[in-house]
């Protein structure tokens, strides 16, 4: 597994994880390099876990003391994907423009 260190955008705070290997590297690439992952906004999420159950990646962990979901681990997210966005029927769920992903391809 890799250690990585990332920053979970729902709290702002440094978070560990290990990394599976399967979820290292995304078309050759080291998965750390692309800035791909769900955003949850707290103000909108209501709590109802749709998001926890229906990632097959386990991106989303579930707060119980705020009550809410939270990006556990975003280095897991498929790259370009954004089915946990169309679950989330409060628009609570966001992601960085797909840009993103078309340029890095180009350059890699």
């Amino acid at each position: 597994m890799n250690m990585t260190s990332t920053s979970n955008s729902t709290s702002n705070q440094k978070i560990v994880k290990e990394l599976p290997e399967k979820f290292a590297k995304w078309k050759g690439v080291d998965r750390t390099l692309i800035e791909w992952h769900p955003i949850i906004d707290e103000n909108k999420c209501v709590g109802c876990g749709m998001c926890v159950t229906s990632c097959g990646r386990s991106v989303f962990g579930y707060n119980y003391i705020k009550h809410k979901a939270e990006v556990a681990r975003p280095l897991q997210c498929m790259v370009g994907c954004t089915s946990c966005n169309v679950w989330c029927i409060y628009d609570a769920i966001s992601f960085p423009d797909k840009e993103i992903v078309r340029d890095f391809i180009k350059e890699h």
